[in-house]
Parts: C-alpha cells; structure tokens; sequence
C-alpha cells in the first residue's frame, strides 16, 4: 500500500487508515484483533481510534477500544502510526469533557496509559468546545508537543470557519497549528467540498475522511422496507439514532441504488466503489475504513489499487451533487 504525506508535515501515513470505533462493542476483543490483524496484512500502517470509544457504549465502556488497541500494539508499537482523540465525556464530573487545559492533559494521560505507549503521533480534538477559548486549547497541545507525548495535533468535526481561526490564533501565538483535519465525507454527505476542502488544500492540511460508506449504507446491504438490522451501526447503543438520522432516507436509499448499477458494471464492489471515490480527491490524505469482521476489510483495501477513471468520478460526482448542499436537497 502507498504511504502519502500528512498534509504538509513529514509524517507519512498508509493511504487508508483503519478506523477502531467498533471494538469493545460491536466487535468483541477476538473479533477486534482479527480486523487488526487483517489491517496490517493488508498494508495498512495507520490507526485511528478515540479515548470514548467504542461509539455507542456510553461511559461504562469508555476506553475499552484504546484498551484492546493498546494490548494489540504491545512488542510493534514502533511499525504503526498511531491516531486517538480527546473531547467527549469520559467520567461524572463536569470537567471531564471538553477542550479545556485540565481535561486534555488529563485525557492525553489517561489514553497513553490504555495504549500502553509513551507517546502518540496524532492526537485530535474530537469537536469544537465553544465553552473554552482557543488559545486556552492550543497552548495545552502545544505544551503535549513539547514534552514529547504526541508528536502532531489535529481536530474533527470541525467546522471550515473554526480551522481557520484555530490557525490564525496558532499562527498569531506561535504554538502548535492543527495538521489534519478529520471530517464525514462520503457520496451521501459532501458539504465539506465547499469550503473545508478549499481551506485544507491551501494551507496545506491533511484530510483523513471518516463514514467512507455512510456506516455501512454504501454496502448496499440494507433494505430500505425492513428495520435498521440488529448489530448494525443503525441500532447500536446511543449511536443508533446519529446514524439514522445521517442516512437512514428515502432519498439516500435510491441514491444506493443507482450506485449499485454502477458498481456492477464497472466490476467492483459498492464498498470498493465508495473508497475509491473519496480517495479520488486529490484533498484527502487516507479515508478511515472500518469492519465489524475482518472479511469486511478486503472491499475496502481493493479500493487502493483500484484507478478511478476522470469519467467515472465526473459520473458519481454529477450523481452525488445533491449531497454537497445538505438537507436542502431533500
């Protein structure tokens, strides 16, 4: 598998990145570390997970993926590019959340301790926090850099407007700046085209793309007339009705349709077909794919040595147009 850059920063990075908010959960310790096993056989060098997950569990399994990422990485710690995030609510009280100084220094401590590591190469901020100035948030991550616990720092679910003040503030301060960005991106949700991507390619940012199969609606597995299937990402924990209110639309459910008709004509996979088109954007740096099992993997990691035609993306782009303009399309 190629290596790519991380937006403008020498760290290079597989082109997929394996995405871990299953485990814990979804997908139990065994289950977990197949998917890590068949990851790493397939090239994939680059891991993504978050100090709350696995998503859906709520607190009492908070940090149990770090755990079982941790317990795999154990003796090849030094072979793996290793992604986490802080932000979201880890314990009862009220500082454990957020972006503030108190809680990021305890949440870096905390993750490092699960991963069974000395230091991590990217740590994100999982959301903007409103309720903490900025400056306050970068000159915390700037001080984790310092100190050689983590070595880049980027944000997700960021907004375009709230990247770029980040950057004029780190610019302006001289700390740290946020070196990638981790948005939705897939051909159901496309808003970023506007002005985040616009923004990451001129100030040299990574993109490392989450939901490339809109959690699992683009494997043309579900039936739009039947519930959401049990053990899905559709009815797991409090992720349930995120997922559902993403994607779970008439709309979206005929737009699978005529990406089905196009995957079988050119030969691949719905799944492999949906990859190759966000790694078809010469924006993004390597999408986070994810499985449930590790066979599940094997239509993503064809995505990258499948070549997109210019034709094609020009016929999924046109097909897809609505997704960029949100819900005002429906």
């Amino acid at each position: 598998m190629d290596h790519v850059h991380l937006g403008r920063t020498g760290l290079l990075v597989s082109e997929l990145c394996l995405g871990t908010m299953t485990f814990g959960l979804q997908c139990d310790e065994t289950t977990s570390v197949a998917i890590l096993d068949r990851s790493a056989e397939g090239g994939i060098t680059f891991i993504d997970t978050a100090d709350v997950y696995p998503l859906g569990g709520g607190l009492p399994t908070v940090g149990r993926t770090e755990e079982i990422l941790g317990g795999w990485l154990r003796g090849k710690r030094d072979r793996f590019i290793l992604a986490t995030k802080c932000f979201g609510r880890t314990g009862p009280a009220p500082w454990e959340q957020g972006n503030s100084r108190k809680h990021i220094l305890a949440a870096v401590e905390a993750s490092l301790r699960r991963l069974g590591t000395e230091y991590i190469d990217l740590y994100q901020l999982h959301g903007p926090d409103p309720g903490t100035p900025i400056d306050e948030t970068l000159a915390a991550l700037d001080d984790l850099v310092r100190s050689g616990k983590v070595r880049y720092v980027g944000c997700s679910n960021f907004l375009a407007y709230q990247v770029a003040r980040a950057l004029g503030r780190s610019e302006a301060q001289g700390v740290v700046r946020f070196d990638s960005v981790q948005p939705r991106y897939n051909l159901l949700f496309r808003q970023i085209e506007r002005e985040l991507v616009p923004l990451c390619l001129e100030e040299g940012i990574g993109i490392i793309p989450y939901n490339p199969i809109a959690g699992g609606l683009l494997s043309g597995k579900h039936n739009p007339t039947a519930p959401p299937p049990e053990g899905s990402r559709f009815t797991l924990g409090n992720a349930a009705g995120i997922y559902q209110s993403r994607y779970w639309h008439d709309q979206e459910f005929a737009t699978v349709e005529e990406l089905r008709k196009i995957a079988q004509r050119e030969g691949i996979s719905l799944v492999t077909l949906s990859v190759a088109w966000v790694l078809a954007n010469p924006a993004v740096t390597a999408p986070i794919v994810g499985a449930s099992h590790p066979a599940q993997l094997d239509d993503s990691l064809a995505a990258a040595d499948y070549v997109m035609s210019s034709a094609l993306k020009a016929e999924l782009d046109e097909l897809t147009r609505p997704y960029r303009f949100g819900d005002a399309a429906r």
